[in-house]
């Protein structure tokens, strides 16, 4: 198996080190709020948060040629946790690795699909248990 380089492409390892970095201060600002509830968390920050790993995902894709089915759980999962919360779900790439559907909002820092608001779920008992 080929190792990585030691260099990446231009802008990738200062991109990927801030994403780290990002990751820990999110993690810092979600601890101490992590009692009973949500733990801090809002419907927009956790849609942010999620598709933040979906399109992290998406790009070390294209580290290693196994590397797309071996982040299935990692998409798998995310799409769990997404109906679990009753969001939104992840956009549909096609055989391209793009989007499906043109996005539809310009941001500078990235481009972001144009949220649809959904009223909740109702709540569902666990499986195996009696109404």
């Amino acid at each position: 198996m080929e190792l990585l380089p030691t260099i990446a492409a231009p802008g990738v390892g200062e991109r990927a080190d801030a994403a780290a970095d990002a990751a820990c201060h999110l993690y810092d600002a979600v601890v101490p709020w992590s009692g009973d509830g949500p733990g801090g968390w809002s419907r927009t920050a956790a849609e942010d948060a999620a598709e933040t790993i979906e399109t992290t995902a998406h790009a070390l894709a294209h580290i290693h040629p196994r590397a797309e089915v071996i982040l299935a759980p990692v998409h798998a999962a995310l799409a769990d946790l997404r109906r679990q919360l009753a969001l939104a779900p992840a956009e549909l790439l096609g055989a391209e690795g793009v989007p499906v559907v043109a996005r539809t909002v310009g941001n500078p820092r990235r481009t972001r699909w144009v949220r649809v608001l959904t009223p909740p779920s109702p709540r569902q008992p666990p499986p195996g248990t009696a109404s």
